[in-house]
């Protein structure tokens, strides 16, 4: 029901408006520094925040629409709040109210015009993603989601002199205007030469496609917002842009803009298409675990901190994308049970990733600002001088790693779940993928949680490993008022979503209904226990396990206390028979990811220096790159090069040469016309 006439529609619009009234109230403040930093920054929080309680209160309202007054000529502007917008709006207020708050306390050594410009380009940044969630035709759309890379863009080239971050950006802005292309086809395609006022969301919904054109759209559809996810191939630009952007930045384009892809393709798959095929959920899913693999590979080789979190998203993402492949396979052959708890994991996981990683990648902010270094290979110790910054990424830490009770276990929990309860299909092969996409999925699970033992100890623990920059009194710094609060936000977050996974399942239902029209339903027993299908086949109680886990922790201290109290002795750890060590002597980043290395071999391009013998002082440096960007990228670029080179033959800027082409074009013209 709405509030004294006001509809969710209403209050999104309205926040949607006040975040570009603040960037451009940012703009003009850009001699008053600290007003940003403190007021609009802040201001900017406390939308988000609205924003994702307007998405909690539409989940239960029926869809509203709004024609505005816009656009071209016969080409209104269409918003839509349903279910699956609602859901979306929640992650993206949730998760950009911590990173927006963590920004107020960060962006305070930026000075002048750049962060007056800065402010401008965060704010339209969000309420261009907003928009992309509320479009309900192609032509909003596209102007949402052009405007969304355009801003993207722009932040990511914060730091523009350098010349490795103008490279980042440009090889993002190409990948996404090239998804951007496949979209705008797609949308093309379900317009289906019906005229002009057929670009309308609801006269797709009404459009009855052949399977042919039914399957041009979805392949369109994933190829364009794969492009925007990070889906093999198409990946490469996201470990060069997240390293380049600013942190929060970061923090928003892994956690929430990668999800406007995740749903774009639940709109055009379960909305928009009015049937789907077997083949796009095996399709869906085979791409889905060849990314997650790769991602985390690559995650666990990385030295550069910000550069694992990026690689760490494509693997994410992959999960996401097999839980759609998977709730794809069930539909069509009408296990729709099955097919709610995958479409449920993957709804669950999306927002799970938006806290976890937006947490990690802010994290790594504070990190950068106290030691001046990405590169984890010079760190170690730090959690004694950011027991702040340590305390809370070590949530998103155990988060990322799928360990209980923090909310990523209960998704991927949910995923696997949904692969081990499979029946048995009418498709043999589909029978025969299912159990072997159900251990990939375990191993990628098992590499990220490895992967995140090695980010998190060498950061943090043992030794300084290097003499990283660090603050004019000599010691890193803990993260400031704002970066805590924001910090602690997301960590809460983590926490909240992991101990009460029976109300978000609940809500989800919401969710799942309109897509497919079935929900999880009695999938709780009580609001203690969590069961996929059954109780009696599978069940998770998150508040117990808690409980366990403390109880287990209580006892051990009580026996420590009562039984060994006052003869304990203190002494120095076993140095194994060298007794001068040294922080040379710790495991290294490249150490740890030595193993993935040999093992993987074949899936990396290995570059290594060796140390001579005879060296007083080895050191030993190995590089791990990506074969696909020089199997696929490298000879595009080449071809690309020459071609532009035979181009230029012809524009030498001489008049008379261009006088004599147009003449010889007239003659042609003149001769076969």
């Amino acid at each position: 029901m709405d509030i004294a006439g006001i509809l969710p529609l209403d209050v999104a619009g309205a926040v949607i408006v006040l975040w570009l009234l603040l960037g451009l109230l940012g703009l003009g403040l850009q001699r008053s520094p600290h007003l940003i930093t403190n007021v609009i920054f802040p201001l900017g929080a406390a939308a988000s925040l609205a924003l994702a309680a307007t998405g909690l209160w539409s989940l239960g309202e029926a869809a509203s629409t709004a024609v505005l007054p816009l656009g071209l000529p016969g080409l209104p502007l269409h918003l839509r709040v349903d279910q699956l917008s609602a859901f979306f709006l929640i992650l993206l207020g949730g998760a950009s109210f911590g990173v927006s708050l963590y920004s107020a306390g960060y962006f305070k050594s930026m000075q002048g015009s750049t962060l007056g410009l800065l402010c401008l380009e965060y704010h339209l940044f969000l309420a261009s993603m907003a928009l992309v969630l509320l479009a309900d035709d192609a032509y909003m759309f596209m102007v949402a989601w052009e405007t969304m890379a355009l801003s993207s863009y722009f932040l990511v080239t914060t730091d523009h002199n350098v010349p490795d971050i103008r490279k980042a950006g440009y090889l993002y802005l190409l990948i996404a205007h090239v998804g951007a292309i496949a979209i705008l086809l797609s949308f093309g395609v379900m317009q289906g030469g019906h005229g002009i006022g057929a670009y309308t969301f609801a006269a797709m919904r009404e459009a009855h496609l052949s399977m042919f054109w039914s399957s041009v759209a979805f392949l369109l559809a994933l190829f364009g917002f794969g492009a925007k996810a990070g889906l093999l191939p198409l990946h490469v630009w996201l470990p060069e842009a997240h390293p380049a952007a600013p942190s929060p930045v970061s923090a928003l384009m892994s956690g929430v803009m990668l999800k406007t892809a995740i749903y774009g393709i639940l709109r055009v798959t379960f909305d928009l298409l009015d049937t789907q095929l077997w083949w796009w959920g095996v399709l869906a899913l085979a791409l889905g675990l060849i990314t997650a693999i790769f991602g985390v590979m690559f995650a666990a080789v990385q030295g550069d901190m910000k550069r694992l979190l990026a690689y760490s998203s494509i693997e994410n993402i992959g999960l996401l994308l097999v839980g759609i492949g998977l709730a794809i396979i069930f539909h069509v052959y009408g296990k729709d049970a099955l097919a709610a708890l995958s479409l449920t994991a993957t709804l669950y996981h999306s927002l799970n990733h938006a806290f976890f990683k937006s947490l990690l990648f802010i994290g790594t902010g504070s990190i950068l600002h106290a030691t001046g270094e990405r590169n984890m290979g010079r760190m170690g110790g730090l959690i004694r001088h950011m027991p702040w910054v340590a305390a809370l990424m070590l949530v998103g830490v155990l988060s990322i790693s799928g360990l209980p009770p923090f909310n990523g276990f209960v998704s991927e929990w949910l995923l696997l779940q949904a692969f081990l309860l499979s029946p048995g299909l009418p498709n043999s092969y589909i029978n025969m993928l299912i159990p072997v996409a159900a251990a990939v999925i375990a191993l990628a699970a098992a590499l990220a949680a490895y992967v995140m033992v090695k980010f998190y100890g060498i950061i943090f623990l043992g030794q300084p490993r290097g003499e990283a920059p660090r603050e004019s009194n000599g010691q890193p710094h803990d993260a400031g008022v704002w970066e805590r609060i924001g910090l602690g936000w997301l960590a809460l977050g983590c926490v909240v979503l992991g101990l009460t996974p029976v109300f978000v399942v609940r809500q989800l239902d919401l969710v799942t209904h309109v897509l497919i029209g079935r929900g999880l339903g009695n999938a709780a027993a009580g609001w203690l226990f969590l069961a996929p299908v059954d109780i009696e086949r599978a069940s998770y109680s998150p508040v117990y396990f808690l409980l366990a886990v403390l109880g287990v922790m209580l006892v051990t201290a009580l026996v420590v206390h009562y039984f060994y109290h006052g003869r304990l002795r203190r002494g120095p750890a076993w140095d194994c028979g060298f007794p001068a060590q040294t922080s040379r002597m710790q495991d290294t980043a490249e150490g740890f990811g030595q193993p993935i290395r040999r093992i993987f071999e074949p899936f990396f391009r290995i570059e290594r220096e060796l140390p001579s013998p005879f060296d007083t002082h080895p050191r030993y440096h190995g590089r791990s790159d990506d074969r696909i960007w020089f199997a696929l990228y490298l000879p595009i670029k080449r071809i690309t090069e020459k071609l532009s080179s035979w181009a230029s033959l012809m524009q030498h800027g001489r008049i008379h040469l261009y006088l004599t082409y147009t003449f010889v074009t007239l003659i042609v013209l003149l001769a076969f016309v």
